[in-house]
Formats: C-alpha cells, sequence, structure tokens
C-alpha cells in the first residue's frame, strides 16, 4: 500500500501581523477536500424581485475639479435606465451627485433589506482615476462605494450577485492598437468571503483614459447594451461581457480633433469574483 502525505495547512504569502496570526504559517495541519454539487453552481434567481438597479449620472462638475461636461452621459443613462428596467430591475436614479450625496444615497441602499431580492446592480457614469470616482465635486475612493455592499455590512445580498458596471477614465495612458491578423440551497449554513460575488465591469484597463462619444454615449455603455438586449435571456453574465469586450475593442476607434488622440482604441476590463454562473431569468 502507498504511503499517504499529509497535507499541509492553508497559509497566506505574507508575514504575520502580530502573534495572534501565527496560526497561518505552515503546521501541518489537516484538511479535506469537500465536493461541491454540480446544482450549486448558478445563482438562485428564484426571489420575489430581481432587485434594485441604482444609476447615477454625474454630468456636471464644480469648476473646482478642473472637469469638463460630460456631453453624451445622459445617452448612456437613458440606454441602462431602458434596458435595466425592461429586464426587471427596479430603477434608483440620481443626476449630478456630489460625493457625499453618492456616499448618502449607496449607503441607504446597503441598508435596505434586499432578502427578497435576487441580486443588486450599481451602474456609476462619471470621471475618474485609477481606482477613484469623481462626485460633481471631488472624487472618492471606489472601494469606499462598494466597500458598503460587502458581506459583513450588507447581509441581505450575501450569496447574491453584486454587479458594479463603471463607466469612467481609469488613467491618462492612450491605447493606439496593434496590427493583427485575426482577431445549493441544500448546503445548509456556509461561511463565504466578504469580498465574493462581486462583479466589476470597468470600461476600460487600468490606467486608460475611457471613450465617449459626445451625441451616441461611451463605447463601453452603448456595447453592453446592445449585448444586454441580444443576449440577456440567452447567455451567462461572463459571455456577455465577453462579448461586450470584442465589440468595444474591434468595432470603435477614435476622433478627435486633438493632436494623437485619433485612432485610439480601448478595451474593458471585468473584474469577477462571482462565484457561481450568473443567467438573468428569462
Amino acid at each position: 500500500m502507498s504511503k499517504v502525505e499529509p497535507k499541509g495547512e492553508d497559509c497566506v504569502d505574507a508575514r504575520p501581523k502580530n502573534d495572534q496570526d501565527s496560526h497561518l504559517a505552515d503546521n501541518g495541519g489537516d484538511q479535506a477536500d469537500a465536493k461541491t454539487p454540480p446544482d450549486s453552481y448558478q445563482y438562485n434567481m428564484k426571489f420575489p424581485s430581481l432587485g434594485q438597479c441604482v444609476i447615477i449620472n454625474n454630468k456636471n462638475f464644480h469648476k473646482s475639479t478642473g472637469m469638463s461636461v460630460r456631453n453624451g452621459t445622459d445617452v448612456d443613462a437613458s440606454n441602462v435606465m431602458q434596458v435595466f428596467s425592461n429586464l426587471g430591475f427596479k430603477i434608483n436614479f440620481a443626476n449630478d451627485q456630489t460625493v457625499s450625496q453618492m456616499r448618502h444615497l449607496l449607503t441607504k441602499v446597503s441598508e435596505v433589506d434586499h432578502s427578497h431580492s435576487a441580486m443588486f446592480v450599481c451602474v456609476l457614469l462619471s470621471h475618474g482615476e485609477d481606482g477613484k470616482i469623481y462626485g460633481t465635486d471631488k472624487s472618492i475612493d471606489l472601494k469606499e462605494l462598494t466597500g458598503l455592499f460587502r458581506g459583513d455590512r450588507c447581509s441581505t445580498l450575501v450569496g447574491k450577485p453584486k454587479l458594479f458596471i463603471i463607466q469612467a477614465c481609469r488613467g491618462s495612458d492612450l491605447d493606439s492598437g496593434i496590427e493583427c491578423d485575426s482577431v445549493s440551497d441544500s448546503e445548509g449554513t456556509q461561511r463565504i468571503p466578504v469580498e465574493a460575488d462581486f462583479l466589476y465591469a470597468y470600461s476600460t484597463a487600468p490606467g486608460y483614459y475611457s471613450w465617449r462619444n459626445c451625441s451616441n454615449g461611451s463605447w463601453f455603455i452603448s456595447s453592453l447594451c446592445e449585448m444586454l438586449k441580444t443576449y440577456a435571456r440567452q447567455l451567462e453574465i461572463m459571455q456577455i461581457m465577453t462579448r461586450v469586450n470584442h465589440k468595444v475593442a474591434l468595432d470603435f476607434q477614435s476622433s478627435s480633433n486633438l493632436p494623437g488622440f485619433s485612432g485610439m482604441k480601448q478595451i474593458p476590463c471585468i473584474v469577477s469574483m462571482l462565484t457561481k454562473e450568473l443567467y438573468l431569468p428569462k
């Protein structure tokens, strides 16, 4: 009979902060391999309500910010409102919010009882920097706003998908592109990470500008709305987002009067901490 090697205890690749964290080191403890039933790989959508979709549309900014008017954002806001309303979400819409107002609105929503909702969506349309989003008066860390919905702060959304869709710049880099040839409920109580079940859909990659047409709206939001209209009842959310990436990457190229700003490209960035497949109900 072959010898079975003991499995080591999980540990982190970091120095312990204090003596209380010493249990994170390698202690050679045993652990069991749990098997996940196949029927637990999809989020449960069988709730009385699909959930809220909060839309914050910031167009006009205080002079002190140095930010320009975001012409075309109203087209984005209208498209998002129509698409998510048609999908069955309850729309919570706000225009031109200061940082304080954004924080207050999302705090109130996070404190609502979401027990009868299947999920939550938040759409932020504004200027931004990497890791930050602008209110009409100044910027705020995105993590402060999204953190309101973490598992340890919003208990009625624990284990449910939370989607944050962010149309904003993440820096000032330009992408000139490159030529190519082709282009279960029966499981009982469980402990899950507080950061689990989030999906962040950024309009652009870290460090880059995000493009918006002054008449037709942003490349990302227009593509997202088109893909949701076409595939929301058919495909899993990551399949839909991949098609959004494909459309933005291949179908758009900037046209600008500013030297060096024409012919630029863009690729959205989808960051998923979802733990199951997300299919919107038919």
